[in-house]
């Protein structure tokens, strides 16, 4: 059997950047965390900005790495993929940041707590499936991946029960305009983190 665990060794490269890719997700997910829970505060997009340009640096590393490696531990096309997959997830964070502090004035009794806590379980989940994928733990992977599936699914029932009361009239015309653009883009963020685990999944499945 072919043993992913054995390529994948501790100066794997590749699995390194990955890694610190996921982790700028983590960093844009916490930032964003921090604003949305702290209404009072003035919120900027540098801790966005950084995260999105630290994360397209560590893509293109991975890119210009594809290039120069003739032997790869993971195939190159899933490499490509998961690298996709993990870049959208700071990138996708800071356009919902940037619609908000558009309109942050009209939305500061507009609580994000619940969806907060379950984005940060989500990209704390893909960062645990990479740590599962270095050690070929196909067990695992599935385990964190239906947790992954989860919390997608339950984050959707909640856009939903949000858009219903969107639509009841509760809200101003503009503010409602705005929250809708929101909720949406908050639901694209839960779904590359889906798409960045179902990646990791089809990557183990390959080499168990």
């Amino acid at each position: 059997m072919f043993s992913l665990q054995k390529m994948l060794g501790k100066d794997d490269k590749f699995f390194e950047l990955l890694h610190a890719s996921a982790e700028e997700g983590l960093h844009s997910v916490q930032a964003l965390k921090h604003i949305l829970t702290n209404p009072s505060m003035t919120p900027t997009l540098d801790d966005f900005i950084a995260s999105r340009r630290k994360d397209k640096a560590i893509t293109n590393e991975i890119s210009e790495l594809l290039v120069k490696t003739f032997v790869t531990s993971l195939e190159r096309e899933d490499i490509e993929a998961l690298s996709n997959a993990l870049y959208k997830v700071p990138k996708t964070i800071e356009k919902f940041a940037e619609r908000y502090i558009l309109c942050a004035h009209c939305l500061r009794d507009v609580k994000f707590n619940t969806q907060m806590d379950m984005l940060e379980d989500a990209i704390n989940t893909v960062v645990s499936m990479l740590a599962e994928l270095k050690k070929n733990n196909l067990n695992g992977i599935s385990q964190q991946n239906a947790k992954l599936q989860r919390i997608e699914g339950d984050a959707d029932k909640i856009m939903l029960e949000e858009l219903r009361e969107l639509y009841s009239g509760k809200h101003e015309p503009l503010a409602a305009m705005a929250l809708k653009d929101l909720y949406e883009l908050l639901e694209k963020v839960f779904d590359r983190c889906r798409d960045a685990g179902n990646v990791i999944s089809h990557v183990v499945l390959k080499h168990s």
